[in-house]
């Protein structure tokens, strides 16, 4: 019999307060961005998470909405969120939710052979599986479906050369999802193909990007000439576009997917949670500021419409009263507002937040940081125009915009130097 969503909490409950350590009571975000780590930290931060990922997979608490028949619960949100309700302020395997579990182990869910699943899905339970997505490329901006990155023919199997580009964590992952062009010769939405590789062999170059507040996640991939059987190839030959557009509906929703944790109060997808607004407000002596005080509010009030809309759109998506599409309108809500909540801060900040003082790891890095970076919310994940496209088009019904590449096999199609086959 399915297990009571209290049974299960208690059980939870339990379990975290036995098992995993409480995380300091300064807001998570907050302490996240004023505390970068040396690569070794990181390495060592993602083996503990490796860890407390096959802890809770042991415990019978891991996959809790995925299908038991690969190594999940088979249970509902309600057990999901009930569980992140109790995980709050307790370490969680932060870096395997997004995108191990969502949106590559949705896609693999969705398109994946009986085989693929269980080889792979379980692995992911057990933290054994690190995956990334490999889809943006460097002359490609917003547009998947441009992907120059190809996939030829070799025997059984495939050989992939090109490159990709802001693969948050490639360097310490294991498994790259991956968007490859295999026909020249048809329009770009009929010749792609998705395959999945280990990225960790010959042939996978990982360079690392670094940032301008000197963080170095994002990384730039460049293959060459890796074979992949024909057995890691995911949906049909030149079919690749149907499911592109299933895994960019899973990017959009990412933190509003029954397949991730999210402990409760923290911030979705990066950024700063409301206590740590509050910190920062109270750290530049403001909290009682009658200017400071309507900003806090205004925080709280876009970090609760989130949690609504990223609520409501998901369960209509389910109910099939919205289509798949319909993410797009949590992505350009979180993007949009991403930019207003980082300006927020700044504004708390004060005259602290406009300069940066060599060796000051507190509000004033924290504030300016977040002020210089904001617009990389609205970038991430998509642009928030290609957001407004998909909203506009496949969500209100308006007309398409008018391309003029529609019916053009994609060799043909005029690309600039660094996009060029």
């Amino acid at each position: 019999m399915t297990e009571t969503v209290d049974a299960f909490r208690t059980r939870a409950r339990a379990f975290i307060r036995a098992n995993l350590e409480p995380l300091p009571s300064e807001g998570s975000s907050l302490a996240r961005l004023r505390h970068r780590l040396s690569d070794e930290d990181e390495l060592a931060a993602v083996a503990r998470e490796r860890e407390v990922q096959r802890m809770l997979f042991d415990a019978k608490l891991a996959g809790i909405c995925f299908p038991e028949q690969y190594g999940g619960l088979g249970l509902t949100f309600e057990h999901q969120r009930a569980f992140n309700e109790e995980i709050a302020g307790f370490e969680y395997p932060k870096r395997i939710q997004v995108p191990t579990f969502t949106p590559c182990a949705a896609v693999l869910l969705d398109f994946g052979t009986e085989e693929q699943k269980q080889a792979h899905i379980p692995a992911m339970l057990k933290g054994e599986e690190l995956w990334m997505q490999f889809l943006s490329e460097p002359g490609g901006g917003s547009d998947a479906a441009g992907a120059t990155t190809t996939a030829t023919p070799d025997g059984d199997g495939w050989l992939i050369n090109g490159s990709k580009i802001w693969t948050t964590g490639a360097w310490w992952s294991d498994w790259g999802l991956v968007l490859a062009r295999t026909n020249w010769d048809v329009p770009k939405h009929r010749g792609l193909t998705v395959f999945i590789l280990p990225i960790h062999q010959p042939g996978v170059e990982i360079s690392r990007i670094e940032m301008l507040d000197g963080s170095k996640e994002f990384c730039q991939e460049y293959m060459t000439d890796v074979r992949v059987p024909d057995t890691d190839r995911i949906g049909e030959i030149d079919a690749g576009w149907t499911v592109a557009t299933r895994w960019l509906t899973h990017e959009r929703m990412l933190y509003s997917s029954p397949l991730v944790t999210l402990p409760v109060g923290e911030a979705r997808g990066g950024g700063l949670d409301i206590d740590s607004v509050v910190q920062i407000a109270r750290d530049a002596d403001r909290l009682e500021d009658p200017v400071a005080r309507p900003l806090i509010g205004e925080a709280r009030e876009i970090e609760l419409v989130k949690q609504q809309l990223q609520r409501r759109v998901g369960r209509r998506m389910a109910a099939r009263q919205l289509n798949d599409q319909a993410a797009a309108l949590v992505r350009l809500f979180g993007g949009a507002t991403g930019v207003r909540a980082s300006t927020i801060v700044f504004d708390l900040a004060g005259a602290v937040g406009g300069a940066w003082v060599p060796g000051d790891d507190g509000t004033a890095t924290v504030a300016n940081m977040e002020f210089l970076l904001r617009q990389s919310s609205c970038i991430g994940g998509g642009t928030t125009e290609m957001a407004r496209n998909v909203i506009s088009e496949r969500v209100l019904g308006m007309p398409r915009e008018r391309t003029l590449d529609k019916d053009v096999p994609f060799r043909d199609v005029p690309r600039g130097p660094a996009s060029r086959s």
